[in-house]
């Protein structure tokens, strides 16, 4: 394998030492969230992780400032995963549907409409913490202003990212709950494609004017 390897569609070749980067970040991410959930988030301590991940306590916070992080690391990959899909689209909102629904078809966990254990599992841990939640909204934050500056930037466009962001982050907590109570995902599932459909549909009405022309 050459140093210089191809990513993911679309991406720049990753270099060797960025691939040793990220593979550090996930063992040491997987192994904190490990702990967390068979200890819980407050009865673990920084320096427990760090000594299970066989490093200092300095090197985990030079990778990860607050302890938080440790979890969220899980879905920074999605922090501009929004302005990617509108990136080139004439009409982002439609994109964002498609993308969303596509998402859901393939149960992917950040639709919430995933029935995997450990995917519950990590869920009720992050909305289940408040600090993890209060630190969500920063990721949150983030993910409107990527998707924002997508759109073209200016008030317009950070009050449309608002709304999306919140629509999708709507709907997966909805469907997260429904399964986290037991219900099944092939009674949740339909439902959650025609809520998604309604939301979105909204939006295009709201949001007609980010279509050229429109």
């Amino acid at each position: 394998m050459s140093e210089t390897e191809a990513g993911t569609a679309g991406e720049e070749p990753v270099g060797l030492r960025e691939r040793k980067r990220r593979r550090m970040y996930a063992d040491v991410s997987d192994t904190a969230v490990r702990l967390f959930l068979a200890k819980g988030f407050d009865a673990v301590s920084v320096a427990e992780v760090a000594a299970e991940a066989g490093i200092s306590k300095p090197t985990l916070f030079r990778y990860f400032p607050a302890k938080e992080d440790l979890v969220l690391h899980r879905i920074a990959d999605h922090e501009d995963e929004a302005a990617r899909v509108v990136s080139g689209e004439r009409d982002p909102v439609a994109a964002l549907r498609r993308h969303f629904l596509a998402g859901l078809d393939r149960r992917d966990p950040v639709t919430g409409l995933c029935d995997a254990p450990e995917v519950l599992a990590f869920h009720a841990l992050l909305y289940g913490t408040p600090s993890l939640v209060a630190r969500a909204y920063a990721h949150q934050e983030r993910s409107e202003e990527a998707l924002a500056e997508a759109l073209g930037g200016g008030l317009g466009a950070r009050l449309a990212a608002g709304q999306i962001i919140a629509v999708q982050r709507v709907l997966a907590l909805d469907n997260w709950r429904r399964i986290a109570a037991g219900e099944r995902l092939a009674e949740v599932a339909p439902e959650a494609v025609r809520a998604a459909e309604r939301a979105f549909g909204v939006l295009e009405g709201v949001l007609a004017h980010l279509r050229p022309g429109a």
